[in-house]
């Protein structure tokens, strides 16, 4: 999973109004209007929706689903696949009928008017960054160790996943511009990497070192049946595409919306769908599946079993630490932002909005965010004794589908709103936010998740409640005012608080 960036970098995080109203195409202080520059076309949202989707997922995920459901690998991919496409028409229904660079929190305010249940929206957004970053970091810790030959123990590459994220906290310090032009050289990256997987099938099939019966065997736990053992690697798959719904915040620098949002995110699902249903099939058919459910390095392991004598397996490590690193890079910016505007809107303590003076960074945002992306890699790795990319990812993935499932059912709400009926919007088939409603709540049971997936999603969203509890006890028993979280405009920008 990555988070989406805007073409116009990153502003100074050193107001929640003012600047950050304008880049959401308010009105700035002095009063007057502002709008982003529409300089997307369909090529390049293209590469913006594929860039977003492509990512830590297929490189770290794909062992764990083999090891869950056997060779038949592809199946919860191509389910993940249907429903996070049925949800996708929600969001491209609202979308364009609200043209707001504001996602999730905007559209649960809209439809359901409850100040705390968009802030538990926004905050679960939050955490899905942290774990959707600590999975990334563990993923790039185990491909450094494999691209530099290195045998370490699983508290070697939690040292070393720790290690990044410190490296990432120091980047943030400084300030990272991130642009679509850097967007369009890493989705390249990315798709090379998945690219060379898909060559080096063809070549191994060709070569007769492919076996292609093993994707039709299923494998599940003895306490499962097949609808539920693929029920629970459906949400696990899931992981792989989430993202999608970080574009919408590109509306407001898209060329004609309206026509161009629902055409080219759609082609831009099927194509990582399709991308990611091969990718599986070919690593399944080349590499056993007692090593491929052991990997941490799955699609280096088809490289270099695939192609033993192309010397491709040397570089692949760092070409997937490369492409995975900037999803844990910009989940890490979109956290610490997400955390420093909420604080500045009076919602959490607002020690979190302090900034540097000098580079105008959320400096104890990014600490705070930070440190709780170390923990969580520290505890899944080392005390709960699972794997990180699994529950990390898995946890990735049940928090967003709770968002998607409110946003399905703001969705069916949002239609008795007639106040566009002015202006010309996406319409989805009118089963679709029912289903998707249905499919995701269904995926959030506990037939579908692991224990530690709850609770590691429960400590999250638990911080969270507190850090406003405190805050709101506060400000109603020292300061006498209330918390100025109170109205959708004020949470248009809180997932764009930098850009």
């Amino acid at each position: 999973m990555s988070s989406s960036a805007t073409p116009n970098g990153a502003a100074p995080a050193s107001s929640a109004t003012g600047r950050d109203t304008a880049a959401a195409g308010g009105t700035d202080p002095s009063g007057e209007n502002h709008e982003l520059k529409r300089v997307m076309g369909p090529g390049l949202l293209l590469l913006f929706i594929v860039g977003d989707i492509l990512g830590t997922g297929v490189y770290a995920l794909t062992g764990n689903i083999a090891g869950e459901i056997g060779g038949a690998a592809w199946a919860p991919i191509l389910v993940a696949f249907v429903v996070a496409t049925i949800t996708a028409f929600s969001y491209l229904e609202l979308v364009t009928k609200y043209p707001g660079a504001s996602g999730a929190a905007l559209y649960t305010h809209k439809a359901f008017g409850i100040h705390f249940l968009t802030f538990l929206v926004t905050f679960a957004v939050l955490c899905s960054g942290l774990t959707s970053a600590a999975t990334a970091s563990s993923t790039v810790a185990a491909n450094f160790a494999k691209g530099f030959h290195l045998d370490l123990s699983p508290f070697g590459i939690t040292l070393v996943a720790v290690g990044f994220m410190a490296l990432l906290a120091l980047v943030n310090l400084r300030g990272v511009s991130e642009s679509v032009k850097l967007n369009v050289v890493l989705t390249v990256i990315e798709l090379t990497g998945l690219l060379i997987v898909i060559l080096v099938g063809f070549w191994a099939a060709f070569q007769g070192n492919a076996d292609f019966s093993r994707t039709m065997i299923f494998e599940t736990a003895e306490d499962k049946n097949m609808f539920l053992a693929l029920s629970s690697v459906t949400s696990l798959a899931f992981f792989s595409f989430v993202g999608f719904e970080d574009s919408v915040n590109m509306v407001e620098e898209t060329k004609d919306p309206t026509r161009n949002f629902p055409r080219v995110m759609l082609f831009g699902l099927c194509i990582t769908g399709v991308i990611y249903v091969v990718v599986s099939l070919f690593t399944v058919a080349i590499v056993p599946i007692g090593q491929l459910s052991e990997s941490t390095t799955p699609l280096l392991d088809v490289v270099k079993i695939g192609a033993p004598n192309i010397p491709i397996d040397t570089i692949y490590p760092f070409l997937t630490i490369f492409a995975v690193a900037n999803t844990a890079l910009i989940n890490m910016l979109m956290a610490s932002r997400l955390l420093y505007g909420m604080a500045k809107q009076g919602v959490i303590p607002g020690f979190l909005s302090k900034v540097l003076p000098g580079r105008r960074t959320p400096w104890t945002a990014i600490l705070f965010t930070t440190a709780l992306g170390m923990l969580l890699i520290v505890i899944v790795n080392n005390i709960m004794g699972k794997s990180t990319a699994s529950a990390l990812g898995g946890t990735t993935a049940l928090l967003l589908l709770g968002v998607f499932t409110v946003v399905n059912v703001a969705a069916i709400i949002l239609r008795r709103d007639r106040s566009q009926e002015g202006h010309d919007y996406f319409h989805a088939p009118r089963v679709l936010p029912y289903l998707g409603a249905v499919t995701c709540a269904f995926l959030l049971g506990p037939w579908a998740q692991d224990t530690i997936e709850y609770q590691i999603a429960l400590v999250l969203i638990a911080l969270g409640v507190v850090l406003w509890l405190v805050n709101f006890l506060y400000a109603r028993l020292f300061t006498g005012r209330r918390t100025r979280f109170q109205h959708p405009e004020d949470i248009a920008h809180l997932e764009d608080v930098d850009r």
